[in-house]
């Protein structure tokens, strides 16, 4: 009994309200956020060996998945076996039409912000082709107000450009960021005062060295285990 009322308050201590209003701005990190990165990796790998293989596409997948699982690169195995450049088989994950969904509830959040009048917005690193194709697979782009890519804008995080951007466009907002690295995503909306709000690795991350970077100034303010956790009021 006493097992499950610690077990209790240790899982409640996870779920946080937000009051969403006009005056509000959620701002989200995109890969390992709104979705898992490593659905993105599955259909690069799947069209890829589609592409090489297509008779016996589905063993080259194992193959290819396999290598990545063990830190070994997958493009030197492919273009040593199938005499293709390697900048091409790079060019082909980047640029291919992910086969992607939301994370659970993330659609349902983003409806409960856009009914209660509040602003939503993107910041996140990458290509902008690669990064605007994911946001096209996960089918998010009605909700969005604002989309900051870092190749469109020249900086990365944890760089201020970008999330000054956000107070630019929405003057005298209370400002939210929810993303899931904590090398590089809470520095600077810290710094700035906005309220940080971190998603705890489910074990299926690209990123896995959140150990490395648990003192202050990386951390969030908050930290949820899932978007079901997240209440907008």
């Amino acid at each position: 009994m006493k097992y499950e009322k610690l077990l209790n308050l240790t899982i409640n201590n996870f779920f946080m309200d937000i009051t969403v209003n006009e005056n509000t701005v959620l701002v989200f990190d995109l890969d390992d956020t709104l979705y898992n990165e490593i659905d993105f990796l599955r259909s690069a790998y799947t069209e890829i060996s589609k592409q090489l293989n297509p008779d016996n596409w589905e063993l080259l997948f194992v193959n290819m998945f396999s290598r990545y699982r063990q830190q070994l690169n997958v493009f030197n195995f492919l273009s040593e076996t199938y005499a293709v450049p390697k900048n091409q088989l790079i060019e082909s994950y980047r640029n291919h039409k992910p086969l992607i969904k939301p994370k659970k509830n993330v659609i349902t959040v983003f409806e409960k912000i856009r009914k209660n009048n509040g602003k939503i917005a993107i910041i996140t690193d990458g290509r902008s082709t690669t990064q605007k194709q994911k946001i096209k697979a996960l089918n998010i782009e009605p909700f969005l107000d604002l989309i900051i890519i870092s190749e469109e804008t020249g900086f990365e995080k944890p760089h201020k450009n970008n999330f000054q951007l956000v107070e630019t466009k929405f003057k005298n907002c209370k400002y939210y960021y929810i993303a899931d690295n904590f090398r590089k995503d809470f520095i600077t909306p810290n710094e700035l005062g906005w309220k940080t709000v971190g998603l705890i690795d489910s074990g299926l991350n690209i990123h896995n060295d959140a150990y490395k970077y648990v003192e202050e100034k990386h951390s969030p303010n908050h930290l949820i285990f899932s978007f079901q956790d997240l209440n907008i009021i």
